[in-house]
């Protein structure tokens, strides 16, 4: 049985358990030790987007339930938690430079592509308004820096 939610789940609000606006948050133990512990999973995901700690109740034995407060800080912050990764893998994946070239300033970018059968990356250069003025596939592997941008503009723009 797959009890992964989905993007058509009914709520749910339960001390434990709260699923609404395509998150669900689970209050788990603590397997590390005595406390509790929230898990944040987007809806559609096979995996928690945020795992921390959960406060513990009046009783000092059972887990603080969860409500509306709660739930929205958690998904403000599972949410942030997804768009740093998401800027840091584009930042990986994604690297230019700017070079001054006969033509005047142009960018010169790497993109890396990666795919597991044929990863290699996308080297274009750019004038100062944008058109693009050369793009070849290089590999994954090649190093964007101001020398090789400038050695391959140097170069007419040919396969490095």
């Amino acid at each position: 049985m797959n009890d992964a939610p989905t993007d058509t789940a009914e709520p749910i609000h339960e001390p434990r358990l709260w699923r609404d606006n395509g998150w669900t948050a689970r209050v788990i133990k603590n397997e590390d030790d005595e406390g509790w512990a929230v898990a944040m999973v987007k809806d559609g995901e096979p995996e928690p987007a945020l795992v921390g700690p959960w406060t513990m109740g009046r009783d000092k034995k059972n887990p603080k339930p969860l409500d509306t407060n709660a739930f929205n800080t958690l998904v403000k912050t599972a949410s942030e938690v997804i768009r740093r990764h998401e800027q840091s893998l584009q930042a990986t994946l994604h690297k230019e430079i700017a070079i001054s070239y006969v033509a005047g300033r142009i960018t010169v970018a790497l993109d890396i592509v990666p795919d597991d059968d044929d990863p290699h990356a996308l080297l274009s250069a750019a004038d100062e308004a944008g058109a693009e003025l050369a793009r070849v596939k290089v590999s994954a592997g090649f190093r964007l820096n101001r020398a090789s941008a400038t050695a391959w503009a140097d170069g007419g723009f040919g396969r490095p």
